[in-house]
């Protein structure tokens, strides 16, 4: 049986192929086929030879015999060649010596066998050859056929089986054959299905037939056989060939097959009886051959394997001379020249790493951010380890600083009595829940998952886990590093490869028919034209299937054919009589036939093609020229677009000389067309209709991977204007769409290589110091540097840095700027610039990214940007990987260092690899980088291993079900869709029951092993995503809840949820904590993608919604839900703490992004108090339109019931201040890494996202940083935003014209609750009320000044009373709600919440207390239905904030400045930063709390007034805005005093007051205090509180 047989595991590939066990069995029999039909073609002729004794065995041609007649000294041109890869290990062997050769021509002559150079074995006989002869072609002497084949020896010849392909992944070398000295040097041979050629002589046709040959040791006469239909055979299988499909059903059943430890092609566990199959190793089965011949004519002397195969079609014997023969064989990627040498340096990066242990490249390391914050001494976690060795678990408190091995220490001291041989590297740590697990020589506190365990306040639980008992399936082995480095198999694998050239099998039918009408030419006695237009039309077939191409040969060579209906006729008319001479016939056949293979090799290498020419001319030399000594211009012929039929056979020549073109230089040929006037217009209306347009565009490299300047014909496939245009640094030509014009560009060869090479740097680059400069120039550059891109770098800015470049040295961050103000990159330039780079002072890996852009292609900049972003953590690397998948389209090669260090990363570590893998994935669908992402990925899968393959198939196979299933729903009816989820539900549960467990792409460490079909349901909204629940494989994890979006394209949310992730860490790195939810969102290719859900959390909508449609123009409903959810006190001031924290850090990254379409159903709560948003479909500014009108009026969201929850109330408070200083703080820090974001969202300028595409987009974030602004001006701005977004009255209705339309999206059967009451109670769980009595009211004082009811509620089997408060307003949720339930009831009647006069005083409360009773009591007399509805006992049903003492009252909030008021302090305090600079003093007037009511009981409108003392004639009066009906104002405004001597100041007094704006009446003093400025250090910036009294010079 063949090798691939067995238990299939050489097969397990075929997953995703898509390739069905019905394909696989046509495809065995058709293979069975054709050896059914070779065994009977073989029976008949063999009965005929008995009959015959003519002892010739074959019919060559005279000429042919002549041929191979030849002396044998030709012998020495034969080499034989057993592979074609320079990387690839076990396709590179050394070509047999003369010693072997010498030993096969003596066998052959019948001496003892020699050592056979081949392990003799049954599949040796089925390998292939590639014979390589001389310039002049391949050729076989006569000692190759043995004397036998030339005096006609009897022989038998059958055809040969097919070889067999072994999978270079999984068999062993065969074992060497004894007493061959050679064996043990010859590794076994790979065949790539190789068809060998054989040299014709001039002007002889070779008769191409098909032989049969018998085995070793037979003779008898032979005889050609008859026509065997190929072509069906052929057809078939390169249907299969083609088809290449992730259909579920496929994949379904052929893993099935695996499941039950069979191979694909085991049917029923038993072997497939007959002849042994030859299967190629990436499937389906390779095609029969068109013509076997044999190299040695004596059956005696044939070594096994020595058949060679030859493309030809069965055919007639041809007694003609003319070479028009042709020969395609299959190769491997290395046919390409740098996927080979790619292929090499994967060989290389892989043998490179040393591991010790292979079980732990499986595991999924949890990431590690050390913070100051996450680190301190004075942090404790209470940390909950669980073990199977353990009953119950245990529970430590571990200081955050302790390292993970000492608490498995302390774990191990519990289970082990003896921890003498217990070594703690063999355990680990897992979280509950999560597949990953804790480093054990880290800090606790600088895993990520306990930060976010800190953040939510979760309980951190632990597994403690042996090694050995940890999930191995990912891990690498080392038969994965072992393996040879390939990447065609891969590429196959992938769901859509680019790979769009005709097959070989379709070819050779072309050349067939080509053939048969060149021989009826070349044999016709009259009637040339008819003939010849027969050749014209084969030759234009052949033509339109290699991409439509007619170069300049096949045009010279078709005009020397006589004038026919076919091909327009060339103006110069030739001799009919020339073509009836036969000689001149022959000619013009062999200088088409080698123009059409000229074309063949050139689409070949042009469109990647997986064969090729049998006589190729790879143009080679020996003689090589730096291009920096070659002077003569750049210059090359534009011949012709083709698909289009416009030739031109221009030639360009740049006024540029070569060793002037930097080594990155492309060349980009835009097409454009002028249109045709309309006959009859004006002259200017022709004028403006023949503008050129565009049509489309090109980029290609000078030099190639090797260095080499670009020679010889070229095709470009151009791509369409409306796509990107060519600023792209490089891209792939168009093969990608099969109509695409493609563009003939044909460069000037030479005898030799003209080849760069790079300059070494200049030994000495001057560094002085900035300060030696003059303070004009250091002004200037500063400016120029705090622009922090080179997007907007002038031209005199770029001339300015380029003179000062060597004073730059210590502004390390500014070498991005200083590169792009480089004059020329030309080759006298660089070593200049090479020795700058050498001798700057080491970037960080922030500023190392701005290298990486389009601007820098050069090799040594961007090599030197890699090795300093390489000291990247993994947890950093994740951080900025979108990036640097980003940032491979602007590499000129294949290979480059950033690849190599992405690929060496992502090998070291899983998260990275995982990730990695679907970015790649994604990109992938960008059409102009296709193919390059093609190959990264695969190199990804080569590298990574066996079981981490199977893992992302089992991903995307997943991936795929998901988003058919939500297609569907989405397209459903809405009535349909509940059922269409249901069923495709099922589909998924199968999925799971079928492979066990999968990883979601969302994160590596979120392993499932099903689905919860309970849990899923769908968002009724315009893309109705499908909300899905997976079953956690770990049983101590809850559930996993995600969001599968298909419609929407996610890159932009990932961007933006990457960017405020990036905003988070640095503010925790500057010991600021904004308290940001942060979640997982990922794209999974265009227009689907997963998000991930995060629990207990509601959008505002619906937070809103509960007080009303109107709930938006509200103050009190987000209160009043962190109240209902948070009812104690001190958690209710922890949820509000941790609101102003992420409202503050939302305020910020919204307004940065510029994120739009903000409405209350994109906003979400938790009921720990963090805000957070969702769905960034619009960003960068680019709002809403409603006509001209913008959607997103406000800088940012930031609405009063907000500010309700900051303030305690609805009057501005001093928690106000601490969240506008919040704001402001981390605004700047935000700032001063203005560069970091710039360079990130400039790297993704290429990514395709519509509002990330050029530098108005990135000019946006850098004009919401404003970079150049100060501190202090940037906390005015920033300030003045928040007033602005406070007081937009458009948000609130965009909220409302929200909650509107989102009525339509609401059931009938939503259930109606309260807003207070955080659950629903029912009669059958609190027990049937048996009385209800309102018995007083009281005063309180938190969070509102008013009054509560205390209401008295018995019940049956109750022996005691329960007493609940209840405020006016919620006694009105009730009724309310009640109508909404029960409108075609009775409800009692409601007291008017209306009152003349004020309504919370005493009087007003007394009365409302009667009017509830009798409310209570008609209400709790009504029919069962109303009086017993879970709404009326929830609503008596005790809260959390009832259990206190019934008839006590709150006491009123000290802390808080609304109600309370600070004894001893007149005038409350004002804060103020006061420092100077450059003779400016500058004052900044930030915040006053806790001024006084005005008499009448008003709050005042307070402003700043300011003099400078002493001032008699009040010139420095200074004053701040006015702040309205506030006793706590914000103003954050800066007051300067410009031309103040130093000296001066000793002498001065600053007198600050607060006064009440009153109109047309005399201001009113509320406090003022006076500074002596010489008590205060102004060499550094003073910020304090500053007591305010009636003339007071205290400051606190």
């Amino acid at each position: 049986m063949s090798s691939t047989q067995g238990n299939g595991e050489h097969w397990k590939s075929l997953e995703s192929v898509g390739i069905s066990r019905k394909e696989l069995a046509m495809a065995e029999a058709l293979q069975m086929e054709y050896d059914a039909l070779s065994r009977l073609r073989h029976d008949k002729e063999e009965s005929r030879a008995k009959q015959n004794t003519d002892p010739s065995l074959i019919s060559w041609d005279e000429p042919v015999l002549d041929f191979y007649s030849k002396p044998a000294g030709r012998q020495k041109d034969l080499r034989l060649l057993r592979g074609l890869s320079g990387s690839d290990p076990t396709l590179n062997y050394n070509s047999l010596s003369p010693q072997e050769g010498l030993s096969n021509h003596s066998t052959s002559q019948g001496s003892q066998p020699g050592p056979d150079p081949w392990p003799k074995s049954s599949l040796a006989r089925d390998y292939l050859y590639i014979f390589d002869g001389s310039d002049e072609g391949l050729s076989l002497s006569p000692g190759d056929l043995g004397p036998g084949d030339i005096d006609g020896s009897s022989k038998k010849l059958s055809p040969p089986p097919l070889p067999p392909r072994i999978s270079i992944w999984d068999t062993p070398p065969l074992p060497p054959r004894k007493g061959s000295p050679s064996s043990s040097k010859i590794s076994q041979p790979n065949d790539v299905n190789t068809f060998s050629p054989v040299e014709q002589p001039a002007g002889k046709l070779l008769g191409r037939r098909i032989l049969e040959e018998e085995g070793l040791g037979s003779g008898g006469p032979g005889r050609l056989l008859g026509p065997v239909d190929y072509d069906g055979i052929n057809d078939a299988i390169t249907r299969l060939n083609l088809k290449s499909t992730y259909d579920a059903e496929m994949l379904r059943d052929t893993t099935r097959g695996w499941k039950e430890g069979r191979g694909p092609l085991d049917f029923g566990g038993k072997d497939t009886p007959g002849k042994p199959v030859a299967r190629s190793k990436t499937m389906p089965p390779q095609v029969p051959p068109r013509t076997y011949a044999s190299r040695y004519a004596n059956g005696k002397n044939t070594t096994p394997g020595k058949n060679r195969r030859i493309s030809a079609a069965p055919a007639d014997s041809r007694r003609h001379a003319v070479a028009n023969g042709h020969e395609l064989f299959e190769v491997s990627e290395e046919r390409d020249e740098e996927v080979a040498a790619f292929c090499h340096m994967l060989d290389v990066l892989r043998s490179g790493s040393d591991i010790q242990d292979y079980s732990l490249t499986g595991y999924v390391w949890s990431a590690v951010t050390p913070s100051p914050e996450h680190l301190g001494d004075e942090v404790n976690l209470k940390v909950t380890v669980l073990c199977d060795s353990l009953q119950e678990p245990l529970t430590f408190t571990c200081n955050c600083s302790s390292t993970v091995d000492l608490l498995i220490h302390q774990t191990l001291c519990y289970t082990h009595d003896e921890l003498r041989d217990v070594d703690v590297g063999n355990f680990v740590l897992k979280p509950c829940g999560l597949e990953e697990f804790l480093q054990n020589k880290h800090a606790l506190g600088s895993h990520e998952y306990i930060q976010y365990c800190r953040k939510f306040d979760i309980d951190i639980r632990l597994q403690l886990m042996e090694q050995k008992a940890v999930r191995s399936d990912l891990a690498r082995t080392v038969n994965d590093d072992q393996s040879p480095s390939t990447l065609n198999y891969l590429v196959h694998l992938q769901e859509r490869p680019v790979k769009q050239t005709i097959s070989r099998q379709a070819l050779d039918l072309l050349f067939d028919t080509y053939h048969n009408e060149v021989d009826a030419f070349l044999l016709a006695d009259g009637d040339f034209p008819l003939k010849a237009d027969r050749v014209v039309q084969s030759v234009k077939a052949i033509c339109n299937a290699l991409a439509a191409v007619e170069t300049p040969e096949i045009t010279s060579a078709l005009n020397q054919l006589p004038p026919c209906p076919s091909r327009m006729q060339p103006k110069i008319q030739k001799d009919p009589t020339v073509l009836a001479v036969r000689e001149n016939r022959e000619k013009v056949v062999e200088a088409l036939t080698a123009a059409i293979l000229d074309l063949v090799e050139l689409y070949c290498s042009t469109f990647d093609a997986d064969f090729q020419t049998a006589v190729h001319g790879s143009r080679k030399h020996d003689l090589v020229q730096e291009a920096c000594h070659f002077t003569g211009p750049l210059a090359f012929t534009v011949y012709a677009t083709h698909r289009i039929p416009i030739t031109w056979a221009t030639r360009i020549c740049f006024p540029i000389q070569v060793n002037r073109l930097p080594r990155e230089t492309l060349l980009c040929a835009t097409l454009y067309a002028l249109p045709i006037p309309l006959p009859g217009s004006s002259s200017e209306a022709n004028k403006q209709r023949r503008l050129p347009e565009a049509l489309g565009w090109v980029t290609t490299p000078l030099f190639n991977f090797r260095q080499v300047l670009t020679c010889g014909r070229k095709l470009l496939g151009l791509w369409p204007a409306t796509q990107e245009s060519p600023s792209a640094r490089w891209s792939a030509p168009n093969f990608h769409q099969p109509d695409s014009v493609i563009l003939q560009i044909d460069f000037p060869t030479s005898a030799f290589d003209i080849k760069f090479t790079s300059p070494p740097g200049d030994k000495f680059s001057p560094r002085y110091v900035f300060g030696s400069l003059r303070e004009e120039d250091q002004r200037v550059l500063k400016n120029i540097m705090r622009k922090e891109s080179l997007y907007w770098l002038t031209d005199a800015d770029k001339k300015r840095l380029w003179e000062k470049r060597y004073y730059c040295h210590l502004e390390v961050s500014s070498l991005p700027l200083v590169l792009a103000s480089a004059p020329s990159w030309e080759w006298a330039c660089l070593p200049d610039i090479y020795a700058l780079l050498k001798q700057w002072t080491h970037m960080n890996h922030q500023d190392a990214l701005g290298l990486l852009h389009a601007t820098f292609p050069d090799q040594e900049v961007r090599r030197m940007a890699v090795q300093w972003i390489g000291s990247l953590s993994d947890a950093e690397l994740l951080d900025y990987l979108p990036q640097l998948v980003q940032a491979l389209k602007y590499e000129c090669y294949l290979d480059s260092p950033l690849v190599r260090f992405l690929l060496k990363r992502a090998v070291s570590d899983l998260r990275v690899t995982h990730y990695f893998f679907w970015l790649l994935k994604d990109g992938l669908k960008d059409s102009q980088f296709s193919i390059r992402y093609q190959y990264l990925l695969a190199a990804l899968l080569c590298c990574c291993g066996k079981g981490l393959r199977e893992e992302f198939n089992r991903q995307c196979w997943l991936v795929s079900t998901l988003a058919k299933l939500a297609q569907q729903v989405r397209e459903a009816a809405p009535s349909a869709r509940q059922g269409i989820l249901r069923t495709g539900l099922e589909e998924v549960r199968q999925f799971f029951a079928l492979i066990g467990s999968c990883r979601l792409p969302l994160s590596p460490s979120l392993l499932v092993k099903g689905i919860v079909p309970r849990d899923c349901s769908y968002f009724n909204s315009n893309a109705v995503p499908l909300k899905l629940s997976f079953q956690n494989v770990d049983p101590l994890g809850e559930n996993i809840r995600v969001i599968f979006k298909c419609g929407d394209d996610l890159r932009q949310d990932m961007l933006t949820l990457q960017m405020i992730r990036i905003m988070s860490k640095i503010w925790v790195q500057e010991g600021l904590d904004m308290r940001m939810v942060i979640f997982r969102c990922f794209s999974t290719g265009r227009g689907r993608g997963m998000v991930e859900m995060i629990p207990n959390a509601e959008t505002l909508r619906k937070i809103q919604v509960e007080h009303g449609v109107t709930g938006s123009f509200k103050d009190r409903p987000l209160a009043d839900w962190l109240q209902k959810h948070n009812p104690g006190e001190d958690e209710y001031e922890k949820a509000v703490e941790n609101f102003i924290y992420s409202c503050a850090g939302c305020c910020v990254a919204t307004y940065v992004l510029g994120i739009c379409d903000r409405h209350n159903d994109n906003i979400m709560l938790k009921t720990t108090g963090h805000m957070f948003h969702i769905d960034f479909g619009r960003f960068l500014g680019h709002a809403q339109m409603f006509g001209n009108i913008k959607r997103d009026r406000a800088p940012f969201v930031f609405t009063s019931d907000m500010a309700y929850v900051i303030n305690g109330g609805d009057k501005p408070s001093s928690r106000f201040h601490d969240f506008v200083d919040l704001c402001c703080q981390a605004y700047n820090l935000i700032r001063k890494h203005t560069h970091l974001f710039l360079n990130l969202l400039g790297l993704m300028l290429s990514c395709g996202i519509p509002e990330l595409s050029d530098l108005e987009d990135l000019k946006y974030v850098y004009d919401a940083l404003r970079p150049q602004d100060t501190e202090a001006n940037a906390t005015t701005y920033f300030t003045r935003l928040i007033e602005c977004s406070l007081g937009s009255v458009a948000t609130k209705l965009n909220f409302f014209i929200h909650n509107l339309a989102q009525m339509k999206f609401t059931g009938s059967d939503d259930r109606l609750t309260l807003s207070f009451a955080p659950r629903t109670h029912t009669l059958k769980s609190s027990g049937r009320i048996s009385d209800v009595f309102l018995c007083r009211h009281e005063k309180i004082f938190h969070p509102n000044k008013g009054y509560v009811y205390v209401v008295k509620v018995m019940r049956e089997n109750a022996h005691e009373a329960t007493y609940i408060q209840r405020t006016f307003e919620e006694f009105q949720e009730l009724h309310n709600k009640l109508r909404l339930l029960f409108p075609s009831s009775q409800l009692p009647s409601f007291p008017s919440r209306f009152v003349i006069g004020r309504s919370r005083g005493e009087a007003v409360a007394e009365r409302r207390r009667e009017e509830l009773n009798r409310y209570i009591k008609h209400l709790t007399r009504e029919a069962p239905e109303v009086a017993e509805c879970d709404l009326v006992y929830t609503f008596f049903h005790p809260l959390p904030r009832d259990e206190k003492a019934a008839g006590t009252s709150p006491a009123p909030k000290s802390s808080d400045g609304s109600w309370a008021r600070p004894v001893g302090k007149v005038g409350g305090e004002v804060k103020l930063s006061i420092s100077y600079k450059n003779n400016k003093l500058f004052i900044m007037v930030m915040h006053i709390r806790g001024l006084q009511l005005l008499q009448d009981g008003n709050d005042p409108d307070p402003y700043v007034k300011i003099y400078l003392l002493p001032d008699p004639q009040k010139t420095t009066k200074k004053k701040t805005k006015v702040a309205r009906k506030t006793c706590n104002p914000t103003y954050n405004e800066m007051l300067v005093y410009d031309g103040i001597p130093k000296g001066d100041l000793q002498q001065r007094e600053l007198q600050l007051s607060v006064l009440s704006e009153q109109g047309f009446w005399e201001n009113v003093l509320l406090g003022e205090v006076h500074i002596r400025l010489r008590e205060l250090d102004l060499a550094q910036e003073k910020t304090g509180w500053f007591a305010l009294g009636s003339r007071s010079h205290e400051t606190l």
